[in-house]
């Protein structure tokens, strides 16, 4: 058992407790639990437990009461009744997966023997402090439950700090806006509406990003006009949303795009190797994995593109008979990045626009084309490029 002091009403207090003090920012007294103790410790007390992330504007909201209910209960964790707890799903995700954690904040309230039950009540003090009584009373009396008040996960507001990570893995229903938009002031409280109807499906996200503040993000999105709505899956764009704008509408997209059964799968990223640019015509499609091994040697003409842009559709021809005409080359790699699947490569390398067309010469870059796509403008683009590197050797 851990020694620690915990500084409440006005004094310092020696404690000996199981958990771990919050740090100030999340709540000096709170108990923070992490991902090798939680079981074992949930399992000697009453907990009452939130679960967040520290990005979520809720979970910040929520943190100053969160902090005061635990000062009521946390004075003295050796005797007390109930112990108030967080956990960061960001951290210690083994914890948050194993409790079918899906959104933030989510209240859940342990018993001794470690069962637990999700608070779905109002998030003031008062209403959060009646409800530790009524569980510790065990007053479960029909109908007297406390009302459920918002869903949880409601509207998630991301930025370029938390983009990437947040559409890694699952499903995401996007809005990219800009606050001075009109039609996005007119969609913004459907927007929000949708995001409560949807809140407790565990396989959808609503979510929006201000693109006056995430600039690079909305431009590796090709944003041109607001608002923008799109469904991501596992970090990709897999449809863009330009019907009505009514809660229905957008609804009854939300669940037919659920309902989609997944494409067939012919490759994946591991399995494409960049020795297909010896194929006459491939175009060796560039990853997190091999795209600094991939330009560690030679010249190699990177296109950084997105799937449903227009212009790179129309270059992609060309850009395959590009990579024709280099075939023979034995320091000569005509390549591709797909923004949409690896955005944070196409972040590091600054791309603000689709399509960006980039040569790289042994890891760094070395110019990027700005003139006409023709076949022909393009492989002069290159061999100056290497005639010019050649002649300051």
């Amino acid at each position: 058992m851990a020694t620690n002091i915990v500084y409440v009403c006005g004094c310092f207090i020696l404690l000996n407790f199981r958990g771990i003090p919050a740090d100030s920012e999340h709540g000096e007294a709170t108990v923070t639990y992490k991902s090798n103790n939680f079981m074992t410790e949930i399992a000697k007390n009453k907990h009452f437990v939130m679960f967040y992330a520290p990005w979520c504007g809720h979970c910040k909201r929520l943190t100053p009461t969160w902090n005061e209910l635990a000062k009521i209960y946390n004075k003295n964790l050796k005797d007390t009744p109930v112990i108030i707890a967080k956990v960061d799903c960001t951290t210690d995700t083994v914890v948050c997966a194993e409790h079918d954690i899906t959104g933030y904040p989510t209240l859940k309230f342990f018993d001794d023997d470690a069962s637990s039950v999700r608070y779905k009540g109002n998030r003031d003090l008062e209403t959060l402090q009646k409800y530790v009584e009524k569980q510790l009373t065990s007053e479960e009396e029909e109908g007297e439950n406390v009302p459920p008040s918002e869903p949880w996960n409601s509207l998630v507001e991301l930025d370029e700090a938390t983009f990437e990570k947040h559409i890694k893995l699952g499903q995401h229903f996007i809005k990219f806006y800009a606050p001075w938009c009109g039609h996005c002031k007119k969609l913004a409280p459907v927007w929000e509406e949708l995001a409560k109807t949807l809140d407790y499906n565990d396989k959808v996200t609503v979510a929006k990003v201000d693109c006056t503040v995430s600039k690079t993000v909305c431009s590796i999105h090709h944003i041109q006009g607001y608002p923008t709505l799109l469904w991501f899956k596992n970090g990709q764009v897999l449809e863009r949303y330009t019907g009505p704008r009514t809660l229905e509408a957008l609804k009854t997209f939300s669940l037919n795009m659920l309902d989609k059964e997944d494409p067939e799968v012919l490759r994946t990223d591991e399995m494409i190797d960049v020795n297909v640019a010896e194929q006459e015509g491939a175009v060796p499609s560039l990853t997190e994995e091999n795209f600094e091994e991939t330009l560690s040697g030679g010249y190699v003409f990177v296109k950084f593109f997105a799937p449903w842009c227009g212009h790179c559709k129309r270059l992609a021809p060309t850009w395959e008979d590009l990579s024709k005409k280099f075939s023979t080359f034995q320091d000569v790699i005509i390549a591709e990045v797909d923004c949409t699947k690896y955005g944070n490569l196409c972040q590091r390398n600054e791309v603000k626009g689709y399509p960006t067309l980039v040569l790289f010469y042994n890891g760094a870059k070395l110019a990027e084309h700005n003139g006409p796509r023709g076949l022909d403008d393009m492989y002069s683009f290159v061999m100056n490029q290497i005639e010019g590197a050649h002649d300051e050797l």
